[in-house]
């Protein structure tokens, strides 16, 4: 009798990706460099999206070295026509798009709320939320186009659990979990598996600035592990949640914490 079973692969295919179109937002640096590059050693061709052009052509250089091939193409997810031109774009480049991990966000300067102005609101919601939606508008009919796709949204812990002192940061992330669930379900009978990743405290840019007010020994402790996580281990989750390997997953946001929510 055969067992279908085996015909599942339960690891990711170093080259599973290959002739296979990934976008990633906020690729310039941190989390979203990692995984354009993982994306690239995997054998997909990479759109890196974000608004430094520097930053964006060196993601690109290391996702050549690592074997594949990449463009830089300069995007703000807080403006509606950037991320439909990012999207029409990476269809021009190359002929499709298969994966897409939404990974650009603004962090919030620690605080209470009653010191918080509606211009930092807008500003956290417009990137963090706003610019999520319309990124899957516009990725989600291109990969329906061609068949299907999968799509990891980047969350965070604070998307998961309370975070005192960035309450808008922590709003805008359980919007992302949120979203992620919702449009999971509208599109999980049309192929498209829509996943988040929820990152702990990651060795980044975006943690340096943050652990000026908060050193990084305390986050160390804060984490079951006892360290600070590495951008290349968000990636490597990002490209297992858009592999075969984790075809029956959709809907989940999958921590990538050390043990942070867990407790």
């Amino acid at each position: 009798m055969h067992d279908a079973r085996k015909d599942i692969p339960m690891q990711p295919d170093p080259a599973g990706f290959k002739g296979k179109a990934a976008l990633v937002t906020g690729g310039t640096t941190g989390i979203g460099r990692a995984t354009a590059v993982a994306f690239a050693r995997a054998g997909a061709r990479v759109i890196v999206a974000g608004r430094n052009e520097r930053e964006g052509e060196r993601t690109v250089a290391l996702a050549r070295e690592a074997g594949g091939e990449a463009r830089f193409v300069g995007a703000d997810v807080s403006r509606p026509a950037d991320l439909e031109r990012l999207v029409r774009e990476t269809v021009a480049a190359f002929g499709r798009l298969d994966m897409a991990f939404n990974n650009a966000g603004v962090e919030e300067n620690l605080g209470p709320i009653v010191e918080k102005d509606v211009e930092t609101y807008a500003h956290i919601f417009d990137v963090n939320v706003r610019g999520l939606f319309l990124s899957m508008k516009h990725e989600i009919p291109a990969m329906l186009a061609n068949g299907g796709g999968a799509i990891v949204n980047n969350a965070s812990v604070a998307g998961l659990v309370g975070f005192g002192g960035v309450a808008l940061y922590t709003a805008s992330k359980h919007a992302v979990a949120g979203l992620t669930r919702a449009v999971a379900l509208e599109y999980a009978a049309k192929g498209v598996r829509v996943n988040a990743v929820a990152p702990g405290a990651i060795d980044t840019p975006m943690l340096d600035r943050f652990t000026e007010a908060v050193p990084k020994e305390k986050l160390a402790s804060m984490h079951p592990v006892g360290r600070i996580g590495k951008p290349e281990e968000v990636a490597s989750a990002v490209v297992w949640l858009c592999s075969p390997a984790s075809s029956f997953v959709t809907g989940s946001v999958l921590p990538v914490d050390g043990g942070w929510t867990a407790q």
